[in-house]
């Protein structure tokens, strides 16, 4: 319906509402829930507005493995919910620390671990936090050194590089350590431009984005591995990530691709689209699982930043980052042209006329089929919100058309042969009414459904007098 606010956006902002100590608790229980293998449905949305929102307010939440979680608390914010078999610049995956933090304690650093170990906890226990942080930052710089001293041994050596990639365990194990590593050597100064950021910024614009600027240069200028976390702690703080871009073109002082690209803020666009591809991953992933609330919000932040892209960087058809975002945008046509198109089929199955013989006695349409045809029908229509940008326009348009002229045209047979059922196919031609008054209420709104419920409950207690009448003569 019009001006109705989507379904994430409600999510989002009744997360938000929580108190602070009530959002860090449902992370808590959320992870725990995650990591006993349970699936729970729009987890990966909520783990993530949740995670934001933890993080924005500098709050450390109550989690299981406090020594651990201690040692990863700096890597904390460049953290992603996904396999760790892909690249993606200045991020790593969550999945992988336990692999790390396992070889670290068996093979890097076996009694330091422990004793590191013994110390945090039975620091944490006491309730001294400040002292729990001070061993895990001693810790820290050891792990530096030891990685450094580990690779060092194996610099011109493949097979002792192999071997070590093999015993941290992670699909991209040196590139993983390596990552840790950077940041945790650049902790302070990232530390320190967290602590300065807004917790939120509605807008990079201004004089906040000349605040950002200012503060990135004066902390990590010049230290291109800095660089990149300090871009990435400033993107997770931004409502609309994709601004990240405005960082280059406000050091380039110009919105030309080919001005942009000499900048040091050039990375900040390859960053958005890494996050884009990344985002383009996870809908493949979303689609396999039936993961509508995750995809409604994957779909909005892929359009957003694919208009970001195209109105405030002049991309040059022949650029890199041109090409980079036209594949992108070819692949999510692709991944969901198939879905868009299976849906005005699955409504015809489910209403179409049948004759009674085909019908079984009290039989129903499934409630299952119907629901999921149901969520079909909203992530088409959200796909036709954001169609311009996923390069699905024509396709949409035409699969949504579709579907309106067949409910527009199909719905009166429908209601007609529930005001002549009879007892054998009563009940399935009331589910068949009520499926297309669910199904309507997302094409055409609550309004036009109501009126064919009640249309519907017009028909049907005709079809009772009816035979009421019939009974008694």
């Amino acid at each position: 319906m019009a001006g109705e606010v989507p379904p994430v956006d409600k999510l989002r902002n009744l997360l938000r509402d929580l108190k602070p100590e009530a959002r860090a608790q449902l992370l808590a229980e959320l992870e725990r829930s995650m990591s006993r293998g349970q699936e729970i449905p729009g987890a990966a949305l909520v783990l993530k507005e949740l995670r934001d929102s933890v993080r924005a307010a500098n709050r450390q939440p109550d989690r299981v493995g406090n020594p651990a979680r201690l040692f990863y608390a700096p890597i904390e914010p460049f953290l992603i919910d996904e396999p760790g078999d892909q690249a993606y610049q200045g991020r790593l995956s969550r999945a992988s620390l336990e692999p790390i933090w396992a070889w670290i304690g068996r093979d890097l650093a076996p009694a330091e671990a422990k004793a590191y170990s013994d110390e945090a906890t039975a620091r944490l226990t006491a309730g001294d936090t400040a002292k729990a942080e001070a061993s895990a930052r001693a810790f820290q710089d050891l792990v530096v050194k030891r990685v450094a001293e580990t690779l060092a041994t194996v610099t011109s050596d493949d097979k002792g590089r192999r071997r070590v990639a093999m015993q941290v365990g992670t699909p991209r194990g040196l590139d993983d350590i390596n990552q840790i590593v950077g940041i945790l050597k650049s902790r302070e100064a990232l530390a320190a431009i967290a602590g300065r950021l807004p917790q939120r910024i509605a807008n990079l614009a201004e004089e906040h984005l000349e605040a950002a600027k200012g503060l990135i240069d004066g902390s990590v200028g010049g230290k291109p591995d800095a660089f990149v976390y300090a871009l990435i702690l400033v993107m997770s703080r931004l409502l609309q990530p994709w601004q990240l871009i405005r960082l280059a073109t406000k050091a380039a002082d110009s919105d030309l691709a080919t001005r942009i690209s000499g900048t040091p803020y050039a990375v900040a666009v390859t960053i958005v689209l890494s996050e884009v591809e990344r985002f383009v991953r996870q809908l493949k992933s979303d689609l396999k699982r039936g993961q509508m609330v995750e995809i409604a919000s994957l779909l909005k932040d892929i359009h957003d930043a694919a208009r970001g892209l195209r109105t405030e960087i002049n991309l040059s058809i022949d650029s890199p980052w041109s090409r980079q975002l036209a594949a992108a945008r070819a692949e999510i046509a692709g991944v969901l042209k198939s879905e868009i198109e299976s849906m005005p089929g699955r409504v015809r199955r489910l209403l179409r006329p049948r004759p009674v013989k085909e019908i079984v006695l009290g039989s129903a349409l499934d409630q299952g089929d119907v629901a999921e045809t149901e969520a079909l029908i909203e992530f088409v229509g959200t796909c036709r919100n954001y169609a311009n940008e996923l390069a699905i326009n024509e396709m949409t348009l035409r699969t949504y058309s579709d579907l309106q002229h067949y409910l527009e045209t199909g719905t009166s047979g429908l209601v007609e042969a529930l005001r002549t059922a009879g007892a054998s196919d009563r009940s399935f031609r009331q589910s068949q009414v009520d499926a297309a008054v669910r199904f309507c209420a997302k094409v055409f709104g609550q309004d036009y459904a109501s009126t064919l419920a009640k249309a519907a409950g017009v028909a049907a207690q005709s079809e009772r007098k009816a035979a009421a009448g019939a009974a008694k003569a």
